[in-house]
């Protein structure tokens, strides 16, 4: 139960108190009070400060969660890019198919710089460390290594966190050799070892005009950007 109260005020008349009449000035008047027991209505609880006092207990319960949480994503995006020194001396090996020259790579593995680039922008999208952080230099095991390792795993990686490739777009940078009549043999290769339909794997070559290492035959790059979607 709950209790309610009113309040009013009534004159008397001027002069002093006797048993049956108050005398009091003229100005003055009595406040009368009076108190009565009501029933509890829900209607009249707060209720929004119910709701928050609730939502402050459940919140003081929830576990802490992780500063950042690992998104799923539908989709991923990644780029890679290599570059190495062409001497004589070394195979020149592009996407796992020896390419005929007077020069090749040099490298601490096989120097495969089409697969060294598409093993960074997999890994890229993914958001994991670069190749030269999981497969470094320094490691003795990794000399003369084939590239098909590195891409297998990062093909491991790609399948373990739930994604396949969207499609990968490459372009090779290299004054010479012309790559022309090599380009399908090293797109089926790539395809292959990617376990990926031919038709969503990109190659382009490009020379560099003869300029800089680049165009002077000294050096070869390649650049790659890759789309992982969430099976």
């Amino acid at each position: 139960m709950a209790t309610t109260s009113s309040c009013y005020t009534s004159p008397f008349h001027t002069g002093v108190f006797s048993k049956q009449q108050s005398i009091l000035p003229s100005s003055t008047s009595l406040l009368t009070c009076s108190t009565r027991r009501l029933p509890i209505s829900l209607r009249s609880i707060s209720r929004p400060m119910v709701v928050a006092a609730a939502a402050n207990a459940v919140e003081a319960e929830k576990p802490a969660v992780a500063q950042t949480p690992s998104k799923i994503l539908p989709f991923r995006v990644g780029h890679g890019f290599d570059l190495h020194r062409l001497e004589p001396g070394y195979p020149l090996i592009i996407g796992g198919i020896d390419i005929p020259h007077d020069r090749g790579c040099e490298a601490h593995s096989d120097g495969d710089v089409l697969l060294h680039c598409v093993v960074d922008a997999i890994l890229g999208a993914l958001g994991l460390p670069d190749i030269g952080q999981i497969f470094p230099d320094s490691d003795p095991k990794w000399k003369g290594a084939a590239s098909s390792v590195f891409i297998k795993e990062a093909v491991r990686l790609m399948d373990e966190a739930g994604y396949e490739l969207g499609n990968l777009d490459a372009t090779l940078i290299l004054q010479r050799p012309k790559l022309s009549p090599h380009k399908e043999a090293i797109r089926a290769n790539l395809s292959l070892l990617l376990g990926a339909d031919p038709t969503v794997v990109n190659l382009k070559a490009k020379t560099h005009e003869k300029v800089d290492s680049l165009g002077e035959n000294r050096s070869i790059a390649a650049h790659t950007v890759v789309l992982l979607m969430k099976k």
